[in-house]
């Protein structure tokens, strides 16, 4: 065999372990969606506290079901958008959607955000509301880091953005609403539409 055949040999060997190792069905129009599902939802609290009156989001009010209730649907649409456009995305690949390298993606992503979500019910529950907006994004963010290297990489840049912009928070907490909306909300459009044109650019 000569050399540029090895070479060859080397890269298809390459890339049958990088496709068996990371989860390439991520698609960047669920990011875009899930941006436009986080503004929504910020929409709807922010109509919610001005009606109900500011101040008023404690544990246990009226207000903060109505707006845990109102994030658990923004989740719940996010993550549902997420599943249908990734099956859509591996059958176009003809990828198994639901494989080891998906479950590695699932497990890293699961462990910060499931821990980050019952700190914050711990520290609600002790009546310290403040960082909440704050925590919330440093946690997704050490989430997204984790996950990254299951999947495409630049996931990992959103991660950091979303840490910054949670630290910044910690320092004005008085604006995490508007932090949450920026993260959430402003990022994941962008990031997403960066991600959904860089795969049209290399299918056309």
């Amino acid at each position: 065999m000569s050399t540029e055949e090895y070479l060859k040999d080397i890269t298809e060997i390459k890339d049958l372990m990088n496709k068996s190792s990371r989860f390439f069905s991520l698609s960047g129009l669920s990011g875009i969606m899930a941006g436009i599902y986080a503004l929504i939802g910020a929409a709807v609290a922010f109509y919610l506290d001005s009606i109900m009156g500011r101040g008023y989001l404690v544990l246990n009010s009226k207000l903060f079901y109505y707006i845990l209730i109102d994030l658990i649907i923004i989740a719940l649409f996010s993550i549902l958008t997420a599943i249908i456009l990734s099956i859509r995305k591996a059958k176009k690949n003809n990828e198994v959607l639901w494989n080891s390298a998906s479950k590695r993606l699932l497990t890293a992503f699961l462990i910060p955000l499931i821990t980050g979500g019952i700190y914050i019910i711990i520290k609600m529950s002790s009546h310290h509301y403040g960082l909440t907006g704050s925590l919330m994004l440093i946690f997704y963010g050490l989430a997204l880091v984790n996950a990254s290297k299951y999947t495409i990489g630049n996931v990992k840049y959103l991660g950091y953005i979303e840490i910054v912009l949670g630290l910044i928070c910690a320092i004005y907490p008085g604006y995490g609403f508007w932090f949450w909306v920026l993260g959430f909300g402003v990022m994941h459009i962008i990031y997403g539409s960066l991600i959904y044109f860089n795969e049209n650019s290399k299918s056309s």
